[in-house]
């Protein structure tokens, strides 16, 4: 078996499995019991049925797999009970990569997140040598995921064959859940995106997140980290462009951060006595006072990482909700030729 995949039924891991099966590789899927496998459709895998608790599930997955890539988390910035956040994000990965390891895989890609490195005061973008501490992490989402690069770091340094990959803000098709980011341009074509906040985020086209993986697996150093992204975009410059692509007018409104910060603490209140989720957490409206702006130049260098217009990614994504039937069609919406 030339690959194992956690977390293929999500976003990113859907995207690299359909890589890998480009590129000719036999890929093996963990999936959880009774999971939503949709954005698995059409791909000719082995599915290994399991949970990142679950050592002895782990160890029959990892089993034969020439690379693993450990891309599941749970990824949510609003959880009633943040502790599971911990259990998946840092107890499973230590269980993926220990078995993974202990199974004699020749190399482990460990999928992080931007999110866990530093980002520098005087406001240049972050690298993989920025600055950062736990306490520098904005809710349990990032708490979880700094900490289990922690775990990846303290295997490595054993002689595991880890890489790790921080992807920044993947844009594309297959986002079947969606992520926050997918809502967001959801809510956009919905016409419910009236205002926004001042911050900025590293965006990336999907497929080429995917091919990072990939890439990290063939050419990148143990025990590095490399972050997947590509253009560094205000958030207003992020609506001007999805304006450009749609024809739907980019929010006009600039929400003050303390009117921000009532509204999600609201929302939370809210989604606590009814049992629902808050449509703005506040951990997302916390994290939006800083610009989550990053330097690729590593991963280029190193990885040869792809960079796709992010214009294209955009207009992928738009493309991919809209056939997906997430929203309706604007009046000026052009898709590219295929997806």
């Amino acid at each position: 078996m030339d690959a194992l995949v956690t977390g293929a039924t999500g976003f990113v891991g859907a995207n690299l499995v359909r890589e890998l099966l480009a590129d000719g590789r036999t890929v093996r899927a963990l999936a959880r019991r009774g999971s939503d496998r949709g954005a698995l459709e059409g791909c000719a895998v082995e599915i290994a049925e399991g949970d990142l608790l679950d050592a002895d599930s782990l160890r029959a997955a990892v089993k034969g797999a020439r690379h693993v890539y450990h891309v599941a988390a749970d990824y949510r910035l609003w959880a009633r009970d943040p502790r599971a956040l911990y259990r998946a994000n840092v107890d499973g990965t230590r269980h993926v990569l220990a078995a993974a390891a202990e199974a004699g895989a020749e190399r482990i890609v460990y999928t992080s997140t931007v999110g866990a490195l530093g980002i520098p005061k005087d406001g240049t973008p972050g690298d993989e040598t920025s600055p950062v501490a736990l306490e520098d992490m904005v809710g349990p989402y990032k708490a979880s995921k700094f900490l289990a690069e922690r775990v990846a770091d303290e295997l490595a340094a054993r002689g595991a064959p880890i890489v790790i990959v921080n992807p920044s803000t993947p844009l594309g098709p297959w986002d079947v859940k969606p992520t926050p980011t997918g809502q967001m341009i959801v809510d956009f074509l919905r016409g419910k995106m009236v205002g926004s906040v001042d911050t900025g985020l590293n965006v990336v086209h999907v497929r080429d997140v995917a091919q990072g993986h990939i890439l990290a697996a063939e050419r990148g150093r143990l025990g590095q980290r490399y972050v997947l992204g590509h253009l560094n975009m205000h958030l207003r410059e992020i609506f001007e462009a999805l304006a450009g692509i749609t024809g739907i007018r980019a929010p006009r409104f600039k929400v003050p951060y303390s009117v921000a910060w009532l509204a999600a603490l609201c929302m939370e209140s809210v989604a606590r006595v009814s049992g629902g989720t808050p449509r703005v957490p506040l951990t997302a409206v916390r994290m939006a006072r800083k610009r989550m702006y990053f330097s690729v130049e590593k991963a280029v260098r190193e990885l040869g990482l792809p960079q796709t217009p992010a214009e294209d990614a955009l207009r992928d994504a738009v493309t991919w909700f809209i056939e997906r039937g997430y929203a309706p069609r604007p009046a000026r919406f052009a898709a590219r030729d295929a997806l």
